[in-house]
């Protein structure tokens, strides 16, 4: 079942059709069985090689003991559990991590539904001196107003910025539905990357394609003078 554990679509809340599920489980281990490498672009059912290369990296960020225990859960498809471990044990041991890391942990975070429990925790992790080209701005509380007039897509949306490129100023939003009591989705609807001044859109992702969206702003930057 390790093998699975990458397959993002194979994680039940995410399909609002139960009988989405066993369709998306049957594609998964056919590729398997079919020695299929699968990687990160947008759209693929699964990003377990890209995904787990990231995760042993962050888990080497604590002690030899709790960083196996982080892996360990990767194997075994506890992937929210092993971000609780991995964000706690950088707060114990008082680990500096770069603003990148801690963009790259809220990423996971938002991959694997740990977003809101976790965010105020990685908040909280301290932060090497050197400012990195990666920032996360979660928690500012500020908005875009329903990006009605943005794209189609994005109609009756609200754009909220999330991760930011310290060098071009390009900005990672996530896009949230307003829900009729008044909060906004538990689940973003989509990914924008815009411009500094968050007035234009220049790329939009789907739903279940943070880390493909990190990615791209992350390849923005470095593309940046």
């Amino acid at each position: 079942m390790s093998w699975l554990s990458g397959c993002r679509r194979l994680h039940r809340r995410y399909e609002q059709k139960p009988e989405h599920f066993p369709g998306f489980t049957v594609i998964a281990v056919m590729l398997v069985c079919l020695g299929v490498r699968v990687s990160a672009p947008a759209g693929n059912v699964c990003q377990v090689t890209d995904d787990a290369v990231i995760w042993n990296r962050l888990a080497a960020l604590l002690p030899e003991a709790e960083a196996q225990e982080v892996k360990d859960c990767w194997d075994i498809g506890e992937q929210e559990a092993g971000l609780g471990l991995l964000v706690s044990g950088i707060l114990g041991h008082k680990v500096l991590i770069s603003e990148t890391v801690r963009a790259q942990i809220a990423v996971l975070a938002e991959t694997w539904g740990e977003r809101e429990a976790l965010t105020p925790q990685i908040l909280q992790c301290r932060v090497e001196g050197a400012p990195g080209p990666m920032k996360l701005i979660e928690g500012d509380e500020s908005t875009v107003p329903e990006a009605i007039d943005m794209a189609e897509d994005l109609a009756g949306l609200v754009l909220v910025p999330w991760i930011t490129c310290t060098r071009c100023g390009q900005v990672l939003m996530r896009a949230h539905a307003r829900e009729s009591w008044g909060d906004l989705s538990y689940l973003a609807r989509h990914y924008v990357i815009t411009t500094p001044n968050r007035a234009t859109i220049l790329r939009l992702f789907p739903a279940d394609n943070a880390s493909a969206a990190f990615d791209a702003l992350q390849r923005a930057c470095s593309d940046a003078p």
